[in-house]
């Protein structure tokens, strides 16, 4: 059966899709024709000298004139099914799981939620795909919720809605397994016009691994052509990163896991996750950003010394699903506002230790208020 995506409720119907083009990004079109954008495209230097030059300028536009612009997330949206068990199973083996439960999450889906409750003054979008389903509704609901504008997410009948399989123990931890389902293949071989007019005019882009890398690439070649910001965070699938999507990356955000398989280097130690670092650099990612769990986070700057950012203790760990979803939306967030570099870490550092004392990725975004009042309390002077 042929997919066939349908607008929101209350939403315009779609623009037909414009004709094929070859100046976007795709597995079949590997180097577009890239005469639209403001600078040049090279394959062999495009990552590095494209970055040098455009991210101080990408970056420099995030500020207070961004006040009124929206932060847009493309990403993905799951049904992230719940269960609570003492242990992994062994292979071969059956455990009892203690609860189970169903709620929304994906890492597009989360950082949306944490951006519309971070930034009321500025409207967030997710651009995503959902099935035609009860998994698909339970998404919207949740998004409307944690006040994310739907315009832009679009149902499709022939897939289910991507879901995850969370395997929660008792100390927080957790390990995932995802089903893509309309996250993967729901998407049109060229992106819509007005996806493509919202990044544009978008005042910070957010981009995670959940959805085809081609799509990550049409729309980061997008948002670098009119100087907006994008940040990409490593989590998702473990496949390859294409070397094309790098020079479209303002700042990358892998935690050590995903920093190790990037580079292939060890990340144990700081030192290993500094050298690792400078590996990112030569790739043409200028600016990456580390999320090291409790060890706090870190963001390196090529040429620079890194900024080291502690961990904000939470009072009691619950469940870290949605935690690097919080940290990086929220460090998108204080960007957009024009915070120097050194807040939007302890910032993103507040709504993480929030984040991780409430079940649930969607449900325990923290809102500003609670984030502002965490900042302001004595216990982080020292912090």
């Amino acid at each position: 059966m042929k997919a066939v995506a349908r607008l929101l409720p209350h939403s315009p119907p779609p623009l037909p899709s414009p004709p094929h083009r070859s100046n976007y990004y795709s597995p079949q079109n590997p180097n577009p024709k890239l005469a639209h954008l403001s600078f040049p495209f090279n394959p062999s230097s495009y990552a590095a000298a494209a970055a040098a030059a455009a991210v101080p300028r990408a970056l420099s536009s995030a500020g207070a004139a961004e006040q009124e612009k929206p932060i847009v997330v493309v990403g993905s949206a799951n049904a992230d099914i719940y269960v609570e068990i003492d242990r992994l199973p062994r292979p071969g083996e059956t455990v009892a799981a203690s609860r189970g439960r169903t709620l929304a999450g994906g890492k597009g889906a989360n950082q949306a939620c944490c951006g519309g409750r971070l930034a009321p003054g500025n409207p967030t979008y997710l651009v995503g795909r959902v099935g035609d389903d009860a998994h698909g509704r339970l998404i919207e609901d949740a998004l409307r919720g944690g006040g994310v504008r739907l315009d832009r997410l679009a149902r499709v009948g022939a897939a289910p809605s991507g879901h995850a399989v969370v395997m929660l123990q008792p100390d927080g931890q957790n390990s995932i397994i995802i089903v893509g389902g309309a996250n993967m293949s729901g998407w049109p071989r060229e992106p819509r016009r007005e996806d493509l007019d919202l990044v544009r005019g978008a005042g910070i882009l957010l981009l995670q691994r959940e959805i085809p890398d081609w799509v990550n690439a049409q729309v980061a070649q997008e948002a670098k052509g009119a100087g907006v910001p994008v940040i990409m965070d490593a989590g998702g699938v473990d496949t390859p990163i294409p070397k094309e999507l790098f020079g479209f990356v303002d700042i990358f955000s892998p935690n050590e896991t995903e920093l190790a398989r990037l580079t292939g280097m060890p990340t144990e130690t700081f030192e290993q996750i500094s050298q690792a670092a400078v590996k990112c650099h030569e790739m043409g990612l200028k600016l990456v950003l580390v999320k090291l769990g409790s060890n706090g986070s870190a963001l390196f700057v090529e040429g620079e010394e890194p900024i080291r950012q502690p961990v904000i203790p939470a009072a009691k760990v619950v469940d870290t699903t949605g935690a690097g979803d919080t940290f990086t939306a929220a460090f998108a967030v204080a960007l957009v506002e024009g915070k120097p570099m050194k807040e939007c870490l302890r910032f993103a550092a507040a709504a993480a230790s929030l984040c991780v004392q409430v079940k649930g990725a969607i449900p325990s975004m923290p809102d500003r208020k609670s984030v502002v009042e965490l900042l302001q309390s004595p216990a982080l002077e020292t912090i």
